[in-house]
């Protein structure tokens, strides 16, 4: 009797193990592919020009299995805070990580953390790019900082965490990883794998094979490349983000001949390139120069001046980014041909996006940070068979505070009360139909000053409307407001005190404390601010009213005039 109360003891035990099983089979695996600096404007999905001259088949085949986003964004658009933002799912003042280096607020939880606890088997490969180690990860293989896009090194936990130099390309080989991951991971258990390419960050350095492989496309310049800014206050006027006058020579364009060894800015350009062509292997180093140095001969014999040399710096700023986003496209094509050889695609959530937008040509910039619409949107396109409609688009408020409640909310746990968004998974049902949604999103950014100069800012941006703050003093000024630029051997204090070394902070930005209103519906390039015009006395009453909500709810501690 004692031998057969054990052996039903045992075939329960089983039979729990064997429901166990089956139940976390149920669960979705979850695959987040995110890009750094990868603009909306850039993935034909979306529908511009420059996309449809420079297609991407591969990503596209998200958006037709599944939905697309216009209305994604993020809250505050540079790449740490965003990936702390992801992680946590809180805001930068929230988890700490308001600049890009310092911050981030290790004592709170991770989202892989809860998956792991939750049985999901866990992995990010790529860029990281916070200050601490990688939580809640079964497996990990992370650039070192920003990475490198030639023969990069990683470090995981396949290396001992110590850095090694693997060699090739960057995308190619987050993607191997990728795919090994999957391979080997264990399949009793569902998984969540995300996948952080570098790419398209600056400064744009494509696989030597496809170099060049946009010279015969001539991209349209946006129409506002020419911007004024006449309506807008200074911050547009101060920023540092111009194509044509702040774009590097040799860093950017990569025309070293242009380097002028009695300009510290050049030389720490110039040193900036060849710290990534010095990472080649000869094959790769010869392909280079086979490519680039008749490209800049053929320049500087042309002497070009006026909208002529514009036009040559837009132009081969797209090529180059365009042609780093064709091996992101042929990853993403990669790790779907995996999914559905493997029969994994029907119970894979597929997630594409970016940690924010970017300017391309449009008000005449490269880069992010500022709230005005190419920075802020992300794009974002979500597959997941039986569950979200193909070719669906979505055109609700959506931000990247809501993805960490929608990865738990996809693994069955419950949300925690500190988080400030929502689970996307009635959105990915009902799409625009979807009940009691957000009406506003709040933003906010910090990073001054430093690269680019664009001034701190927060503001609210309703479905038609946005209001932005720009506040807080000008240029070296603003060191006194900034924890760690105040701090002798934090990343941000090091960064200011390299910039102000090559005279970046001249000439001195002033303080500033002004409003700026769009109408989207009416002005979607954002070129009119409506801000103290006659006839918008109410809105801008009810927008400034939802501001002053945000950061009363919010609790946010930035000293805000």
């Amino acid at each position: 009797m004692n031998k057969t109360l054990l052996s039903l003891a045992a075939l329960g035990c089983c039979h729990s193990s064997w429901a166990q099983q089956d139940a976390a089979s149920q669960r979705p695996n979850i695959v987040y592919i995110m890009c750094d600096d990868h603009a909306f404007q850039c993935i034909s999905a979306y529908g511009s020009e420059v996309s449809r001259l420079a297609p991407t088949p591969n990503i596209d085949r998200i958006a037709q299995r599944g939905m697309r986003f216009d209305c994604a964004f993020v809250e505050n658009s540079l790449s740490t805070p965003s990936r702390a933002c992801l992680m946590t799912g809180l805001y930068s003042h929230q988890n700490g990580q308001r600049q890009l280096g310092e911050g981030i607020d290790t004592s709170r939880t991770f989202f892989s953390e809860l998956l792991q606890q939750a049985g999901y088997q866990t992995a990010v490969i790529g860029k990281w790019h916070m200050g601490c180690d990688p939580k809640g990860f079964d497996y990990y293989h992370i650039y070192n900082d920003q990475g490198q896009y030639y023969n990069p090194q990683y470090r995981g936990t396949d290396t001992d965490n110590v850095f090694v130099v693997e060699e090739g390309y960057s995308t190619d080989l987050s993607t191997d990883h990728a795919i090994d991951f999957m391979e080997h991971r264990d399949p009793s258990k569902p998984f969540s794998l995300l996948l952080h390419h570098k790419a398209p960050h600056r400064n744009w350095l494509a696989n030597t094979k496809y170099l060049g492989m946009y010279d015969d496309v001539d991209f349209p310049m946006p129409p506002t490349f020419y911007d004024d800014y006449a309506t807008r206050g200074s911050a547009a006027h101060t920023q540092k983000m111009s194509i044509v006058k702040d774009m590097r020579w040799e860093q950017d364009l990569k025309v070293p001949e242009m380097l002028d060894m009695n300009n510290a800015d050049s030389r720490d350009s110039y040193n900036a390139l060849m710290g990534e062509l010095n990472r080649m292997t000869p094959e790769q180093r010869s392909a280079w120069g086979r490519y680039y140095f008749p490209r800049n001969r053929k320049f500087l014999e042309a002497r070009l001046t006026g909208k002529a040399l514009d036009n040559w710096k837009y132009q081969n700023y797209l090529r180059d980014y365009m042609a780093v986003i064709h091996s992101v496209d042929e990853s993403v094509g990669r790790v779907l041909d995996y999914l559905d050889a493997k029969g994994l695609s029907d119970n894979t959530v597929i997630v594409y996006t970016s940690d924010q937008g970017f300017y391309m040509g449009e008000h005449g910039w490269f880069d992010k940070r500022f709230m005005y619409e190419e920075s802020l949107r992300t794009p974002l396109l979500v597959a997941w068979p039986g569950h979200i409609k193909p070719g669906s688009v979505c055109r609700r408020l959506v931000q990247n505070i809501d993805y960490a409640p929608t990865f738990l909310d996809l693994a069955g746990v419950d949300k925690p009360k500190e988080l400030p968004g929502r689970s996307l998974v009635p959105v990915f049902a009902q799409g625009d139909d979807v009940k009691k949604w957000r009406s506003s999103i709040y933003y906010h950014y910090y990073d001054y000053p430093t690269y680019h100069m664009v001034r701190k800012h927060d503001g609210v941006r309703t479905e038609r409307y946005k209001l932005i703050h720009f506040y807080g003093r000008g240029g070296l000024d603003a060191v006194q407001e900034s924890k760690y630029m105040r701090m002798p051997g934090t990343r941000e204090h090091g960064t200011m005190q390299g910039l102000k070394s090559i005279g970046y902070f001249e000439p001195a930005d002033s303080t500033v404390n002004y409003m700026e209103l769009y109408d989207l519906q009416t002005d979607p390039m954002e070129l009119n601010n409506l801000y103290g015009k006659p006839g918008y006395e109410k809105v801008t009453k009810q927008l400034l009213k939802q501001l002053n909500d945000y950061r009363q709810s919010l609790a946010v501690d930035e000293p805000l005039p």
